[in-house]
């Protein structure tokens, strides 16, 4: 038998404790993760430890073979590391964090699907775009020069003259004001700020430009590329995927502005940097640990959700610039695909927590809206006295592709619940219905909407079953669909767009014809 482990904790000036293990861990990360569960500790922290060769004085912890056979642990909360960090070198702070974070067990949220804690926001992780830009304040100088021109605008409608020092200034903080949301704004998110900068300084308004502010667009954009140049030399994670374009140093790259890996639907933490203090093989090591916790019958849910947002960037990395398949994914991160980690993690990719309720469409709005008043045979619908809401949202969700011109069929499937498996392999994104043997189908394509239980299918696999609901479903699968940075399905774009842009308040920018015409519709 092996014998145990004692250990020694100094938790607090008045609080040492004995903690004792059946065996030795054999990894720092596996340590942490039991003194954290053993100690009831609340927050993030770092270990010291006692070291033989410097007369038992206090060292940082980064590999647990240095430690004695009985030895005396301190334990260091990192709720104020921003302040040590910051009067420390670098080199130094990344030597003292190096491998001692210990994460607590994340919060929930229903809506919410990425990792969210301090130590993995990292400086590229960014907010979602605000619906009223706030113009920054720029330098005590500048200030008061555009002071005093707002009053001569006021006064005599005399615009400024603006020198080249105090536009370089103007167009510097509103770069770094643009890179807290986006690093890759769009043409909307220009015009937005510079037209929210000539309101806020009338004074600054060109008489050339039909809005007063083309110019200073125009200037943002070429600002807003030097910046990320400047950004991808310090070797920020989300601009340096993109480093790699045509340039005069790399004739044989591709175009400038082809394949770009950047956020495709208002996504936030899109790349961000590694953790402070840890490398590439450091959270290798914890995504180990993670996947041989998940071979497990029972897995620790508290130990897989802690390693979850610890890999976090390490994940984003691989998904972001390797592209890997789903079914890579699968092997490689198992817990990715249970419902605690996809619709129920506490992320900004679903900014604002949307309301899955779809309460503004109605059935009765629907009848309203189709120009022969019927249906097609693919759905059973619903009585319109129905109070069943699961009842309601399936409807909803199944006839939004007939008012939005999509084709759904290979996208819904359904088998029976008696068939062993189904045949899904040419089904690139879809959701399959289960249903009971007895259940009397009106026509070839129908969809129940009470089945008996209903999965999800990427790339020809299915990767998760057991579903709930068709509306969870659904839920689910936008949150796999953001956290592998997949494509909507082709036939389905109206559709998946309207529930992002719509339903889940997702995006910015105007909308499509077609969609607006039903949003229109529902809001009547």
């Amino acid at each position: 038998m092996e014998q145990s482990w004692p250990v020694r904790v100094v938790v607090g000036e008045s609080d040492i404790r004995k903690v004792t293990f059946h065996k030795r861990p054999d990894i720092l990360e596996e340590l942490l993760s039991e003194l954290k569960k053993r100690l009831g500790l609340q927050y993030n922290f770092m270990l010291h430890y006692e070291d033989p060769d410097f007369n038992n004085a206090f060292c940082n912890l980064t590999d647990i073979s240095e430690l004695p056979d009985r030895p005396t642990l301190k334990i260091i909360s990192l709720e104020n590391v921003g302040i040590i960090l910051s009067a420390a070198s670098p080199s130094s702070s990344a030597s003292a964090l190096s491998s001692t974070y210990a994460r607590s067990s994340p919060n929930s949220s229903d809506t919410e699907i990425l990792p969210h804690t301090e130590e993995t926001i990292a400086l590229t992780s960014h907010d979602p775009w605000p619906s009223t830009f706030e113009v920054p304040y720029f330098s005590v100088n500048t200030e008061y020069r555009l002071r005093q021109g707002n009053l001569i605008y006021m006064r005599d409608g005399t615009r400024k003259s603006v020198s080249r020092d105090m536009k370089h200034d103007i167009l510097q903080k509103l770069a770094e004001e643009m890179y807290k949301f986006s690093a890759y704004p769009q043409d909307e998110h220009f015009t937005t700020v510079a037209a929210a900068l000539i309101a806020k300084h009338p004074c600054l308004a060109e008489p050339g430009s039909p809005m007063g502010c083309y110019g200073w667009k125009n200037s943002l954009k070429f600002k807003m590329g030097n910046f990320r140049s400047k950004l991808r030399r310090c070797g920020i994670a989300d601009v340096v995927v993109n480093g790699n374009k045509r340039a005069q140093q790399n004739p044989d790259g591709d175009p400038p502005r082809k394949n770009l890996k950047r956020p495709r639907r208002s996504e936030t933490n899109f790349l961000p940097d590694l953790p402070l203090g840890q490398d590439a093989s450091m959270l290798e090591r914890s995504r180990q640990l993670l996947e041989n916790e998940m071979k497990k019958r029972f897995p620790d849910v508290a130990l897989v959700n802690q390693l979850m947002s610890q890999t976090f960037s390490l994940r984003r990395k691989e998904i972001v610039e390797e592209q890997p398949s789903v079914k890579q994914m699968l092997g490689r991160w198992p817990a990715l695909f249970r419902k605690q980690q996809v619709a129920n993690k506490q992320t900004n990719t679903f900014p604002n927590k949307p309301n899955y309720s779809f309460k503004s469409l109605n059935i009765e709005k629907y009848d309203a809206l189709s120009s022969e008043n019927a249906f097609p045979d693919f759905t059973v619908f619903p009585n319109h006295q129905t109070r069943d809401v699961r009842v309601m949202r399936t409807a909803v969700l199944r006839c939004l592709p007939v008012f939005l011109g999509d084709d759904g069929s290979e996208f819904f499937k359904v088998c029976f619940d008696s068939h062993a498996t189904a045949d899904v392999t040419q089904v690139p994104v879809g959701v399959l219905t289960v249903i009971p043997e007895d259940s009397q189908l009106p026509g070839p394509h129908a969809l129940p909407l009470e089945p008996s239980s209903t999965a999800i299918i990427l790339e020809g696999i299915i990767v998760m079953d057991d579903i709930e609901s068709h509306a969870q479903a659904f839920c689910i699968l936008f949150g796999l669909i953001y956290a592998l940075h997949l494509d909507y399905p082709k036939r389905l774009k109206n559709t998946f767009d309207f529930i992002q842009r719509v339903m889940l308040n997702i995006g910015y920018g105007h909308l499509r014809p077609k969609l607006q015409s039903l949003k229109n519709a529902l809001l009547q």
